[in-house]
């Protein structure tokens, strides 16, 4: 299952590549910052901005986190591999950024499983890996459908034994909007701690 999902995920860098071919030739006049992730940066094929409820139940969007980095991370609490790896590279991310960079960083865990990822348990499991991240449960079906077609994220059940042992298939990325509010980065999951601090940096400075 875990190759599947990378599989996926190259599937998806490859096709925001062909994307974002046309941004590095508009862009050949100006100097371009070296992200060690997919820069695609101007590329209207993603979404923008997302209009999704906190685990309070307030609804949150871009605007809410005005002048920080922000990671769009999309997974589940009962995912067995890339989800907890790359929160855990996420949180040691912040830490080797500093206290003072960390803090104009923001984590948001969307879950595609708002069937068994309720309010509660999203508001424990999300935090845990570090205080700061803020986990969005879609409220329904719908709301899962638009955020997920709007960033070209795949996601789908896969039936186990029983029917809560299910799992979820899902792309393995995430994006990453900067202090403007812009979207600039399509980011692998499970890559390190390295390149999320060397990126980071980049739109900070």
């Amino acid at each position: 299952m875990l190759n599947i999902r990378f599989a996926r995920a190259a599937r998806a860098a490859v096709i925001a590549c062909a994307l974002g071919g046309a941004l590095f030739v508009a862009g050949c006049g100006k100097e371009q910052p070296a992200f060690q992730n997919l820069d695609i940066t101007g590329n209207t094929q993603f979404g923008s901005n997302f209009s999704l409820p906190d685990t309070s139940g307030k609804i949150r969007t871009m605007a809410d986190y005005k002048g920080k980095v922000v990671v769009l991370f999309f997974g589940y609490t009962h995912c067995p591999d890339v989800c907890p790896t790359t929160m855990a590279e996420l949180s040691q991310a912040l830490q080797q950024l500093g206290p003072d960079d960390a803090k104009r960083v923001q984590v948001l865990f969307v879950t595609v499983d708002p069937e068994r990822d309720t309010a509660a348990l999203l508001g424990q499991y999300v935090p845990a890996f570090n205080p700061s991240f803020v986990g969005l449960r879609p409220a329904d079906d719908a709301q899962v459908k638009k955020v997920t077609k709007d960033f070209r994220v795949y996601y789908a059940k896969v039936p186990g034994k029983t029917p809560d042992s299910y799992t979820m298939d899902h792309t393995a990325a995430s994006y990453v909007f900067d202090t403007d509010g812009k979207l600039r980065l399509f980011a692998r999951d499970g890559q390190g701690a390295a390149p999320w601090v060397h990126d980071i940096k980049l739109l900070l400075d």
